[in-house]
């Protein structure tokens, strides 16, 4: 799985208050605006470490990626954990958290931790627990699969003042030639 984007970091002074704010651009080319003032302020805080979907049996531990030298966000390293984009908030915290996990059956028969993530539906409820045994619950709001070129400018940013995580994965066809699917599941959840 891999979901493209390019950052670009502006400094602005603001009302007398310094701004930051990260541009994203994901593979559609849309941008996208995420406040960075918290991330500067996060210091000796607790981290995401466990991740669980009790409907769908994921148990997984929580890795943490940033962007890659391509400007796609990272995923996990094996196909049984997944991980935070640590360049957004923790889950709990305002605005968009954002946790991706591999999709798909490998070599030996194994699946992928969000192989049914599908399975959910409005209502169910997921489990971040921190470095700190702090568990935040989220409840699934909606899932929406994104196509190529398709406006997801929801899923890295929304500021309504609340807290969410959103949960993607591969969907589709597998493109041997790209070697990755055709779409994007994203799985929208609001903390409880």
């Amino acid at each position: 799985m891999r979901i493209s984007l390019i950052v670009v970091l502006v400094v602005g002074i603001l009302a007398g208050a310094l701004s930051l704010v990260m541009i994203i651009s994901d593979h559609s080319g849309l941008l996208r605006y995420v406040n960075l003032a918290s991330l500067l302020e996060q210091t000796n805080v607790s981290q995401p470490v466990q991740f669980q979907i009790p409907k769908i049996n994921v148990n997984a531990t929580i890795e943490e990626v940033s962007l890659t030298s391509a400007g796609a966000v990272g995923v996990p390293k094996g196909i049984a954990n997944v991980a935070w984009f640590a360049l957004g908030p923790r889950p709990g915290e305002r605005g968009n958290s954002i946790i991706v996990g591999h999709y798909g059956w490998y070599k030996n028969g194994t699946p992928a931790v969000f192989n049914n993530l599908n399975k959910l539906k409005p209502g169910d409820k997921l489990y971040v627990k921190d470095s700190k045994g702090v568990t935040v619950t989220f409840v699934v709001r909606e899932l929406k699969i994104f196509s190529a070129g398709e406006d997801s400018s929801g899923v890295f940013s929304l500021d309504d003042g609340k807290a969410h995580l959103n949960l993607i994965t591969c969907e589709g066809i597998w493109d041997k030639t790209q070697k990755t699917y055709s779409s994007r599941l994203v799985v929208f959840t609001d903390k409880e």
